[in-house]
């Protein structure tokens, strides 16, 4: 055991912190850093963000009275550190996997996460709520949310700094730089210029310029307080956050505890909304990292030496490799088209398009309601917008999809990569309710690829709408092998296909009726070809098709399936609401639904916890052993009441 690990292993508590020297809490920082790198290289996760502020972590917990004193982080990528502090250290080898610690600060998983975070911009208004709460119970406690420069380009986070500056309720909300470093030089005149403005002379002969100012008439007063504020401002370059109503302090260098330490006891015993500037680096201490060009952001288990990640070898290609392949293609053929990204150039694929055309390859930031009215704004002028974003973050600008896209029935192209469940980044990130919140809206088509082939396809057909917004939704992970179409071209509107036709197979087992029409989307596809093989080992007699359109559904399809099968299901990787309910309205529409034994599979009513993605669907009925258990209870169930009716007639 090294000493390092030594010095972890003396703390009984995080409050062992607040008794310890500059010195002893740099040893522990560099002890987190260091088991950091370790546990990350096995398990995989999020790394850089955690590197970059263990010097801060280490300091708010050995300043602050946690978990009394509320310590709100925003996303949560950076909170390893924090569990490392804060009791969960043994466990660490546990993130992201089933039964283990999630990868975002996590209510349920301990009391020193007050608020569970894995989406962006929502620590600063998370906190106003912990602020008035405390407020109006005439508590003492203090509350500090640690928000990112990211984070910071989401209106959401203005509209709470605009909000708590009215209010004035103390809060310290810690603006966390890594986009940029910091010099020695910088270094020491932020850390002066700091300590200068929180001292009791500046901050008394602040308060006497907004004095004098308030005596003299009003045109004096007015130019005196701006003179005043623009002053301050220079000084500090916090005129904005000033203007809002926070105190501004900083920059200072996030990785200097000496600096850190002394600065945070003054601000602990000041009221007010505080905003600390602090500069950090992303993969701080970590050469890897630091060299990296996402700075480790996320990573895949890797080589603590070279830092080269073990990501699995696949001859197959990613959905999202394919979105982007074939969205170049159609770009060089249509000078309309342009993509929009929230933040998530990298993760949608939009890095290769941004390369081939810089121009027409727009990254908003964590700005995913501007996103969705801006492409509506390119679509009024003749563009061809394509919003491509993870399933989750679309959630963030539903208000703007509704109203500015779809009631004005504009052609905004979606691509909601990461649909379905996602993994080990569990519940916060699953794409389980865009089948739901798409399909209820008027003027929206809905497509869902069952391999790569077909995402080719859907994303010609996107392009060719013109009279309506439409959404591609598709997995996370790697397609299923086949070989892509030579010839691209747009698809029949709301037009599914017959996979594999089991009304003329022999084998049909007594009793069985005219069998079980299964009627899949998207992705599930593979899941459900292994449960008509399980089911057919049986003797029954089953047909599988794929919908292809969620909205709007193949009703000829679905009432040719209904005429000849004594059961329909639909399988889908969303929550009931979505393509279940679109057919099943289909199916009562046409007279058929009386006829049939209708069977919705979707994902349950309740939040899918971390696991692998093969894991997470096994463990609710979703892979083809679970698909074909509740089948062969449907059709026992069917063959009961069947059975029933006949001794009751006799």
């Amino acid at each position: 055991m090294s000493e390092k690990e030594t010095v972890l292993d003396r703390l009984s508590s995080v409050a062992d912190l607040r008794t310890m020297t500059i010195e002893q809490l740099q040893e522990v920082a560099d002890a987190v850093r260091e088991e950091l790198i370790e546990v990350v290289s096995r398990t995989g996760g999020h790394l850089g963000a955690g590197l970059g502020v263990v010097e801060l972590t280490t300091a708010l917990h050995a300043v602050f009275e946690t978990p009394e004193d509320r310590l709100v982080f925003d996303v949560g990528h950076q909170a390893y550190p924090h569990k490392i502090l804060t009791g969960r250290r043994s466990r660490l080898s546990t993130l992201r996997k089933k039964g283990g610690l999630s990868g975002f600060t996590c209510r349920s998983e301990s009391p020193f996460d007050p608020f569970g975070a894995a989406h962006s911009s929502t620590s600063l208004s998370a906190s106003l709520g912990f602020a008035l709460a405390r407020d109006l119970r005439d508590s003492s406690r203090r509350i500090v949310c640690v928000i990112g420069d990211g984070a910071m380009s989401a209106g959401m986070a203005y509209e709470a700094m605009n909000n708590a500056g009215a209010q004035g309720s103390s809060i310290l909300a810690i603006l966390n730089d890594n986009d940029m470093s910091i010099s020695p030089p910088v270094g020491a005149m932020s850390a002066y210029l700091s300590r200068l403005l929180v001292s009791r002379p500046v901050r008394s002969f602040r308060k006497l310029l907004r004095g004098t100012a308030s005596l003299a008439p009003k045109p004096f007063s007015d130019a005196m307080r701006k003179i005043s504020e623009k002053t301050f401002g220079a000084l500090t370059g916090g005129t904005l956050f000033e203007q809002l109503g926070f105190r501004y302090v900083g920059p200072i260098d996030g990785h200097r505890l000496d600096l850190l330490v002394p600065l945070l006891r003054v601000l602990r015993k000041e009221n007010g909304p505080i905003l600390l500037h602090v500069i950090t680096r992303k993969g701080k201490g970590y050469a890897p990292a630091e060299q990296a060009v996402d700075k480790f952001h996320g990573v895949s288990k890797f080589d603590i030496i070279s830092g080269k990640q073990q990501k699995p070898i696949s001859s197959v290609p990613s959905y999202t490799s394919i979105f982007s392949r074939y969205l170049i293609e159609e770009a060089h053929k249509d000078s309309r088209i342009v993509a929009i990204t929230a933040a998530m150039k990298e993760g949608t694929g939009l890095d290769s398009f941004a390369r081939e055309f810089p121009t027409r390859c727009f990254d908003v930031g964590i700005a995913e309601q501007h996103a969705v009215t801006f492409a509506a704004g390119l679509a009024c002028e003749g563009m061809c917008p394509v919003v491509a974003i993870y399933s989750t973050f679309l959630q963030r600008a539903y208000d703007q999809v509704v109203h500015d896209v779809a009631i004005q029935s504009l052609p905004v192209r979606f691509a909601l990569d990461r649909a379905g469940l996602v993994g080990a980044d569990g519940a916060t990130h699953a794409g389980s309710f865009d089948l739901c919140y798409l399909c209820c809206l008027p003027n929206f088509i809905v497509m869902a690829p069952s391999d790569e082939g077909e995402l080719a396809l859907m994303l010609s057909t996107s392009i060719s709408i013109s009279h309506c917004p439409s959404a591609i939704r598709y997995p996370r992970g790697v397609g299923v092998g086949v070989e892509l179409p030579k010839v691209i071209s747009p698809l029949a509107i709301g037009k599914g296909r017959i996979i594999d036709d089991g009304r003329g197979k022999a084998g049909m087992q007594r009793n069985s009726g005219g069998g079980i029409a299964i009627v899949s989307l998207g992705s599930m596809l593979s899941r459900a070809r292994d449960a008509v093989m399980l089911l057919r080992a049986r003797g029954l007699r089953v047909t599988l098709a794929d919908a292809r359109f969620a909205k709007p559904v193949d009703v000829e399809l679905l009432r040719d399936l209904a005429s000849e099968h004594d059961i329909i299901a639909t399988l889908e990787d969303g929550a009931m609401g979505g393509f279940a309910a679109q057919a099943m309205a289909a199916l009562s529409e046409t007279g058929m639904l009386s006829r049939v034994a209708f069977v919705p599979i979707t994902l349950p009513d309740c939040f899918i916890d971390q696991a692998s993605q093969d894991e997470q669907y096994a463990s609710v009925g979703l892979d083809g052993e679970g698909i074909a258990r509740r089948l062969l209870a449907t059709l026992e169930g069917a063959t009961d009441e069947r059975e029933e009716g006949l001794a009751s007639r006799a």
